[in-house]
């Protein structure tokens, strides 16, 4: 087994495009562990971003991506299927994934479920009382101008402004929709002091008093509250929180080992990442059984437990829908 002190030299043969964070050590400690080095890795903020790098002919081996972009991705050439049977663990991934036509196409397996959470409201007990966070609506009230702040990945922003403007199911969202989240988040955005890309920014905004409410992944209250500061998570506004998986897809023509992508995306899937996605980052994992074995009690204590409120589950959606979202939510961050 591993020492906590062991110290691996990337591999040349393997290089990840990846959000900031997993390049944590569990995450690879079973490849390591195969092969004597960490896989090498290489970062992005959003979805958007990583697909605009690879379109200028980046290349890497694998990505980590989300659903939304799945289909975006193969249609411009981006990805070839993983090969299963290098990747005995896959038969733990929940059904629903294995056989969902987006990531599955003619037996090709596209994309295997890695981490999965929830996009809700966090705020500051100290300062926001329980009753400004019964609705969504709380983003526009002035008393919390320069105090809020929003995700600047495009599907997190779009699953708050459509749950804002009654939209819980996005697969059938219209242009119309559309429209109506976006002039909701252009009422919004004076209010806003940072639109966020990772956690870690925003656990900073928030841990300084900076930032008192914002639309978070679930990590934010779970990690937050580790360290002592009182921030809640509320998933059950009157208009309903997200819940929303990632993943991770093979790239085509990737220029390290084709045979060691295989084996981290098996070494990803084992029960110990499981344990340390959902114990240390406060998400849930790819692996269905492994996350059955950690029990009910533990997805309470981490946000992922059932509510009492709509839940817009970020499942893959129209790409022309998605495609208007892309230009909206760069147009109002810019402030237009």
């Amino acid at each position: 087994a591993l020492t906590a002190t062991a110290t691996f030299a990337e591999d040349p043969e393997l290089l990840v495009l990846d959000w900031s964070g997993f390049e944590e050590e569990p995450y690879w400690a079973a490849y390591a562990e195969q092969h004597g080095q960490s896989p090498t890795y290489t970062f992005f903020g959003d979805d958007e971003e990583a697909f605009q790098k690879l379109r200028s002919g980046f290349r890497a081996d694998i990505s980590h991506t989300c659903p939304q972009s799945v289909v975006k991705w193969r249609d411009a050439g981006l990805l070839e299927p993983w090969d299963i049977s290098k990747v005995p663990s896959y038969q733990s991934v929940a059904e629903e994934f294995r056989t969902d036509p987006t990531f599955v196409v003619d037996g090709a397996v596209y994309f295997i479920p890695a981490d999965l959470g929830a996009t809700a409201l966090a705020y500051n007990t100290e300062e926001v009382p329980a009753e400004d966070v019964q609705s969504l609506q709380i983003f526009l009230d002035p008393k919390y101008a320069g105090r809020i702040s929003l995700p600047g990945g495009v599907d997190d922003l779009y699953s708050l402004a459509f749950l804002a403007t009654g939209v819980s199911d996005w697969s059938q969202a219209t242009e119309e929709d559309v429209k109506r989240a976006s002039d909701w988040l252009r009422q919004v955005h004076p209010n806003v002091r940072a639109y966020w890309t990772d956690g870690a920014e925003l656990a900073q905004l928030m841990g300084t008093g900076e930032v008192l409410l914002s639309w978070a992944w679930n990590e934010t209250p779970v990690q937050m509250q580790a360290e002592g500061h009182p921030i809640e998570f509320q998933r059950e506004a009157e208009e309903g929180s997200s819940l929303w998986f990632c993943g991770y897809v093979n790239l085509v023509d990737g220029p390290g080992n084709e045979d060691k992508a295989h084996d981290f995306m098996e070494s990803f899937l084992q029960a110990p990442v499981a344990e340390y996605i959902v114990t240390e980052w406060g998400y849930g994992h790819g692996n269905a059984e492994a996350m059955e074995a950690l029990g009910a009690e533990a997805l309470e204590a981490i946000y992922m437990g059932p509510v009492e409120a709509p839940v817009l589950n970020q499942v893959p959606m129209d790409n022309t829908v998605r495609e208007m979202m892309v230009q909206q939510a760069e147009r109002i961050k810019a402030g237009f």
